[in-house]
C-alpha cells in the first residue's frame, strides 16, 4: 500500500508558525475571545432549544409479482407488466391527489384540523420519502415529524393507500376497459347488421347471379350451348327418322289382299272394328312412356313435359270419343258402314306398326322441340346477364369484404371482452400482485439526525471557531506587532537591526478570565450531558 507523500519541511514549519501566531493572538485578546465565546454559546443554545426534534416513522412493503397463476394464465387473458405498474405506482404515490386523500383519512383529519390543506399537502410532499430496494419490489416509506404519533399515522395511511391503490386502479382500469369494449361491440354490431342487410338485399336483387363468378358463368354458357347443339342434333335425327317412317307408311298398302281376308261372319267384323282402337292405345302407351321419361329428367312445369302431356290428353280424348261412338252404334243395332268395314279400316299389320312408329316419332320430335325451345331460352337469358357479371361480381366482392372486416372486428372485440372479464375474475379471486407489509409502521425511539445532541456538539465547535475568528478580526482592524514579520510588514524596505524581548511589566490579574473560561467549559459540558440524556430517553 503506497504511503501519501510527505509535505516539504518548509510547509510544515510555515504551518507551525501560523499556529503559534494564532495562539499568541488569542492569548493577547483572550478577554475578547472569552466574551465572544460566551455570547455565541448562549445565543446558539437559545436558538437550538427552539428547534424541534424530529422523529422518523417508516414501513417496508414487498410486492410479490411472481405468483403461480401468472404463467398458467398466459394466452387466456391480458396480463400487463405488473412490475412496471408497481414501479410507476411507487413513483406516483407522493402525488398531490394521493397526499390529498391521505390528509382526508379519518385517522389523520383530526390531526390537521384547522390548518390550510394546501400548506399541509405541500409540507407532507416535501417530507415523505419512498425508496426502492436494490433487488426485488421492496419499498420503504418514511416520514419525519416532530410529533411521533402523527408521523406513524401518516406512514400507516400511505401504506394503506399504496396497498389499496394497486387493486383499486386495476379494477378501475378493467371496468373502464370493459365499458369501452361494450360500447365498441354495440357500435360494431350495428355495422355488422347493416352489412348483413346490404348483402342479403343484393343477393335477393341479383338472384341467380350472386355467388357465381365469371369462370362458373361462362362454363354454364358453354354447357348450355353444348346442350342446345346436342338437342338440335337429336331433333334433326328424329325428324329424319319421322320423315322416313312417313314415306314408308305412304308407300305401304293399308289393306291386306282379298284372298287373305277372313270371312264375313261376326268374328271378322269384330276384328276389323278393333284395329283402330288398338292403334290408338299403342299411341297412348307411347306417349305415356315418353311422359314418364321426361318427368324423370325434368319437372312438371318444363315446356316439353307440358307439350307431351297435352298430346297424351288429346289422344286419350280421341280414344274415349271413338269408344263412345262404337257403344252407341252397338246399342242402336246399326251395322257398321260398308266403307268402314270394307275399305276405310286398315287391315295390314305392317301398316299399323308403321302408324304406331310414326306416332312415336311425332311424340319424340315434339319432345325434342320443346327441350330445344327451353334450352335456347335459358341460353338467351344467360347471354343477356353475361354483361352484368363483372359489375355484379365486383359489387358482391366489395360487400363480402366489408362484411368480413366488420365480422372479424366484432369477433375480436367479443373475445377481448371475455378476456377482460376473465382477468377481472382472476384479480378478484387471486390478484397477480401480492402486497405484503414486511415491517409495519413504527417510529424510531430516538430523534433522527440532526438531533439536538448533534447540533449541540456542532455548536461547541462553532463557538470555538467564532472566538478565534473574533481575535483575527481584531488583529485585522487594529494590528499589533507580535513578531519581526509584523514589524517588517509595517516598515517595508527598512533594515531590521534586532529584536528586544518584551520586558516583564506589572502582573495583570488572570483569575477572572480563567474563571470565565472554566465556567464556559463547565456549562457546555453540563448542557451537552443534559442533551445526551434527553436524546437517550
Amino acid at each position: 500500500m503506497a504511503r501519501p507523500p510527505r509535505k516539504p519541511a518548509g510547509e510544515a514549519i510555515a504551518l507551525t508558525l501560523r499556529v503559534q501566531r494564532l495562539r499568541r493572538l488569542v492569548s493577547i485578546h483572550r478577554g475578547q475571545v472569552i466574551l465572544v465565546a460566551w455570547l455565541a454559546w448562549l445565543a446558539g443554545a437559545a436558538i437550538l432549544m427552539l428547534v424541534p426534534q424530529r422523529h422518523e416513522a417508516s414501513a417496508s412493503i414487498f410486492v410479490n409479482t411472481q405468483t403461480v397463476l401468472k404463467p398458467m394464465m398466459v394466452g387466456l387473458t391480458y396480463q400487463p407488466d405488473i412490475d412496471l405498474q408497481v414501479r410507476m405506482l411507487a413513483r406516483t404515490l407522493i402525488s398531490r391527489p394521493n397526499v390529498g386523500r391521505l390528509v382526508e383519512l379519518p385517522d389523520l383529519a383530526p390531526l390537521f384540523a384547522g390548518q390550510d390543506k394546501e400548506v399541509v399537502v405541500n409540507r407532507l410532499m416535501d417530507r415523505i420519502r419512498i425508496a426502492a430496494g436494490d433487488r426485488g419490489n421492496l419499498y420503504t416509506i418514511s416520514y419525519r415529524e416532530p410529533d411521533a404519533e402523527r408521523a406513524r399515522r401518516v406512514v400507516a395511511g400511505l401504506v394503506s393507500i399504496f396497498v389499496g391503490s394497486g387493486t383499486d386502479d386495476k379494477r378501475r382500469d378493467t371496468a373502464e376497459a370493459g365499458r369501452f369494449i361494450d360500447e365498441q361491440i354495440l357500435a360494431t354490431e350495428t355495422k355488422l347488421v347493416d352489412a348483413e342487410t346490404r348483402l342479403k338485399d343484393f343477393k335477393v336483387r341479383h338472384f341467380g347471379l350472386s355467388g357465381v363468378n365469371d369462370k362458373d358463368h361462362f362454363a354454364r354458357l358453354s354447357s348450355l350451348s353444348d346442350e342446345v347443339g346436342r338437342i338440335r342434333t337429336q331433333l334433326q335425327a328424329a325428324e329424319r327418322s319421322r320423315d322416313t317412317l312417313k314415306r314408308e307408311l305412304a308407300a305401304e298398302d293399308p289393306h291386306m289382299p282379298a284372298d287373305t281376308m277372313p270371312g264375313t261372319g261376326m268374328s271378322g267384323v269384330s276384328a276389323r272394328q278393333q284395329l283402330p282402337s288398338g292403334e290408338r292405345m299403342a299411341r297412348i302407351e307411347a306417349l305415356r312412356r315418353q311422359l314418364d321419361e321426361l318427368r324423370r329428367r325434368y319437372t312438371d312445369l318444363a315446356p316439353d313435359v307440358m307439350m307431351v302431356r297435352q298430346l297424351l290428353e288429346q289422344a286419350e280424348a280421341e280414344h274415349a270419343g271413338a269408344q263412345a261412338t262404337s257403344s252407341t252404334d252397338s246399342r242402336a243395332g246399326r251395322p257398321p258402314p260398308a266403307a268402314a268395314t270394307a275399305g276405310s279400316a286398315p287391315t295390314s299389320p305392317i301398316y299399323q306398326k308403321l302408324r304406331v312408329s310414326v306416332a312415336e316419332a311425332e311424340a319424340q320430335v315434339a319432345s325434342l322441340q320443346a327441350q330445344l325451345v327451353a334450352q335456347q331460352q335459358r341460353l338467351a337469358e344467360a347471354r343477356a346477364v353475361a354483361g352484368q357479371m363483372p359489375h355484379t361480381e365486383a359489387e358482391l366482392a366489395q360487400l363480402n369484404r366489408d362484411y368480413d372486416v366488420v365480422r372479424k372486428n366484432y369477433e375480436q372485440l367479443v373475445a377481448r371482452r371475455e378476456s377482460a372479464a376473465l382477468g377481472l375474475r382472476l384479480d378478484e379471486s387471486a390478484p397477480l400482485a401480492d402486497f405484503r407489509v414486511i415491517e409495519p409502521p413504527r417510529v424510531t425511539p430516538r430523534p433522527v439526525f440532526p438531533a439536538r445532541l448533534h447540533l449541540g456538539l456542532a455548536l461547541v465547535v462553532a463557538v470555538v471557531f467564532a472566538a478565534v475568528l473574533s481575535a483575527a478580526i481584531r488583529q485585522a482592524v487594529g494590528p499589533l506587532v507580535i513578531d519581526r514579520r509584523d514589524l517588517a510588514s509595517m516598515a517595508p524596505g527598512r533594515p531590521l537591526l534586532g529584536c528586544v524581548p518584551d520586558a516583564a511589566g506589572p502582573a495583570r490579574p488572570a483569575i477572572p478570565r480563567l474563571v470565565a473560561l472554566m465556567s464556559l467549559v463547565m456549562c457546555q459540558l453540563v448542557w451537552l450531558s443534559w442533551l445526551a440524556w434527553r436524546h437517550a430517553a
